[in-house]
């Protein structure tokens, strides 16, 4: 089957070369050839590093890292709508099923925006497709609420593809975070879509899966939602129908949030996939735990009633919105992290501690993560300017005194 399709493929071929009749459509080709197979050309001169790790398999490992995050949204989706109208005996895979059901569209969105327009620019510059958007693609749905709109999910990966990516050159090039701008746009183009008690669990019906009237003790507000909110010198976090929420339930992500976030035990398992296979930093994704866990500590020695989020255990902080997520998936981003050894470690720590900062100190704003991120993406390169600056400056002493 598998050398069917490649000669299939390489009769076509001549027509998408140069001079052929589809000779336009030559990057499309050759992103379609390259996916589907691992491309037949090396390196014959000159230095280089051969190595069996290519941008394609990096992007493939990315995404299966994502999977168990992913998998688990699913279920949690179908969880949290069975929960809120009273009917959790309804079993495991209709759980499954129906947030499978609710999230598939959002990925298909994300991939046939985002990946038409990548096509369309290679086209355009002439340029070969990249992989970039395959980890991207799945990154977008997976960080947005459930309630969130096809329509906003479209006109926000378009406007990070096109305005982030592509007009600084593309895969590899880009500034800041794709997936995160994409976060970005729209929770401050629709502010009411990306935040509210009520978008976080579905309130829909799909194929009569999850059909019911909502118990009348309903509330949709995510543990920090209700952070944000709380008033008194404690803070008790409740689920969907007010039943409180421990810690493991937090750790295990039975709770309402974005859809691949909720969960830090399977984020950390996609963790342990990146840094198995050397695909993310550890000093990047380490430093970034240390410095929550180490503001969310300062934050608790001097608790106040006015910053609600300062009566929170650092665990607990760790365990709660998008953090973990950010951590392990948003802050290993290679391109727009740092990139010296000791940046890593100064960029990690510093995205850590912003959150918290963040998340703590601005109610508006309780979930810190994606703004950490973003900030840090801007004084990434100023950072690794520092370290190696500091680095000559020591080689010059060393060489002085010799």
């Amino acid at each position: 089957m598998k050398k069917n399709i490649k000669n299939q493929l390489d009769k076509i071929k001549p027509q998408f070369s140069e001079g052929g009749k589809f000779a336009k459509l030559h990057s499309v080709y050759e992103g379609f050839e390259s996916f589907l197979f691992t491309p037949d050309k090396t390196s014959s001169q000159g230095v280089h590093i051969h190595d069996s790790i290519d941008s394609k398999r990096t992007m493939i490992i990315v995404v299966i890292a994502l999977i168990p995050a992913l998998l688990f949204g699913m279920y949690n989706i179908g969880y949290q709508r069975y929960l809120t109208i009273g009917e959790l005996d309804a079993g495991f895979w209709t759980m499954f099923l129906y947030g499978f059901l609710a999230v598939l569209p959002k990925i298909i969105v994300s991939y046939v925006v985002g990946l038409g327009i990548e096509f369309a620019s290679a086209q355009i510059r002439g340029h070969e497709i990249q992989e970039g958007f395959l980890v991207s693609g799945l990154l977008i749905p997976m960080i947005c609420p459930i309630e969130t709109p096809l329509w906003m999910i479209a006109v926000a990966t378009a406007f990070s593809v096109i305005f982030v990516k592509e007009v600084f050159g593309g895969t590899g090039m880009n500034i800041f975070n794709v997936a995160l701008m994409t976060r970005a746009f729209l929770f401050f183009a629709y502010p009411s879509k990306m935040s509210g008690d009520s978008v976080f669990i579905p309130t829909f019906s799909i194929f009569g899966l999850g059909e019911g009237t909502v118990v009348d003790n309903f509330s949709g507000a995510t543990p920090l939602g209700q952070m944000a909110t709380n008033t008194g010198s404690s803070i008790n976090f409740t689920n969907a129908i007010g039943d409180p929420i421990t810690l493991w339930d937090s750790f295990l992500g039975l709770i309402p949030g974005s859809i691949g976030e909720t969960s830090t035990l399977f984020i950390l398992i996609g963790g342990l996939i990146l840094l198995f296979t050397g695909i993310a930093s550890w000093r990047i994704m380490i430093p970034v735990f240390v410095g929550g866990l180490f503001m969310a500590f300062i934050a608790n020695l001097f608790p106040s009633e006015t910053y609600a989020g300062s009566l929170i255990c650092p665990l607990q902080h760790i365990c709660l919105g998008g953090f973990a997520f950010a951590a392990v998936f948003m802050a290993t981003d290679p391109v727009t992290a740092a990139h010296t050894n000791v940046g890593k470690y100064i960029y990690g720590f510093l995205v850590g501690v912003m959150a918290i900062l963040i998340r703590v100190y601005n109610s508006g704003y309780p979930e810190g993560a994606m703004l950490a991120i973003l900030l840090m993406n801007a004084f990434a390169p100023l950072i690794d300017y520092c370290v190696v600056e500091t680095n000559i400056r020591r080689r010059m002493r060393r060489a002085k005194q010799s």
